[in-house]
């Protein structure tokens, strides 16, 4: 399908359930990576994302799923600069199709949840810098944010969960930016400092609930309550640059160039986990405000 946008027809994929469903159904809102597409992260293309576990997640809770894509250049993503965003305002793509989709597929506005990968992960925190007021919560896999000072900071507390594998040698867990990145990488914060920018801002206490769903995998949880502020983080040990999946798993050439896919845990459905009951009204713990109109 297609959004007509100042920059041009913009490209998207949607999957949506028949018919209306009391109060709204909620939506997702997968970024895809560097070199991929709409239909990659959706498993229609190869190699088929691991997020396209989304897809089996919608047909079971009955949600709506939309794939924007990113077009010639990549995303304008939270590295962008101003003139590059004029040129092509992303940011404002996905907050139109947010928009198309609680007009034209039933979406409940208090449960849009946004998820991105890889550079999509660095668009993630652009929208979830600039239009926090749309989203009940986002996750970002394989991505650190971009360094204080380098461009707009969040003001905004949202509900947080990111991925992040510990031998990713193209978007280190570490921060930084690989020597043999080339232009593929910026350098980055740290996984660690990412989740601890957004847990300060959500002003949540530093002593988190710590799970160990497996040897290789820890689940850290800022703040209690499911259905309130949380910011949490999934580190993967020993795993590189691929989302953890048990149902989806990449081919074996792709591995000797993003290291090891972790099949300890499937990404999108602990995503889903993590946003199913959270809503757009919580903003801090504890406290709830009213959606905006």
């Amino acid at each position: 399908m297609t959004l007509d946008r100042p920059e041009g027809m913009r490209r998207y994929l949607v999957s949506a359930p028949p018919g209306a469903s009391p109060g709204g159904r909620a939506l997702i809102v997968l970024l895809h990576g560097a070199g991929a597409s709409a239909e990659q992260v959706l498993g229609q293309a190869f190699p088929p994302s691991p997020l396209s576990v989304w897809l089996d997640i919608a047909a079971r809770e009955q949600l709506v799923v939309i794939a924007p894509d990113a077009g010639k250049g990549g995303w304008s993503d939270c590295f962008a600069s101003a003139e590059r965003v004029d040129r092509k305002d992303d940011v404002g793509f996905i907050g139109a199709l947010i928009g198309h989709a609680i007009a034209n597929h039933d979406v409940d506005p208090a449960r849009v949840y946004l998820m991105g990968v890889s550079r999509g992960g660095w668009m993630a925190y652009a929208v979830a810098t600039e239009l926090p007021h749309r989203l009940a919560a986002f996750s970002v896999v394989l991505a650190g944010m971009q360094p204080p000072g380098r461009t707009k900071e969040p003001t905004t507390p949202l509900p947080a969960l990111i991925f992040g594998c510990t031998a990713d040698p193209l978007i280190r867990y570490h921060g930084g930016k690989p020597w043999y990145a080339f232009g593929f990488a910026e350098p980055v914060r740290s996984i660690e400092d990412t989740v601890h920018a957004w847990r300060e801002l959500a002003g949540l206490p530093d002593t988190p609930d710590v799970v160990q769903i497996s040897s290789s995998v820890t689940r850290y949880m800022w703040g209690t309550a499911p259905d309130g502020m949380q910011v949490g983080l999934y580190r993967i040990d020993g795993a590189g640059h691929a989302e953890p999946s048990r149902l989806k798993r990449y081919p074996r050439f792709i591995n000797w160039l993003t290291g090891l896919q972790n099949a300890d845990l499937e990404t999108a459905e602990a995503a889903w986990e993590f946003f199913r009951d959270k809503r757009l009204s919580v903003l801090s713990p504890g406290k709830c405000r009213k959606s905006p109109s």
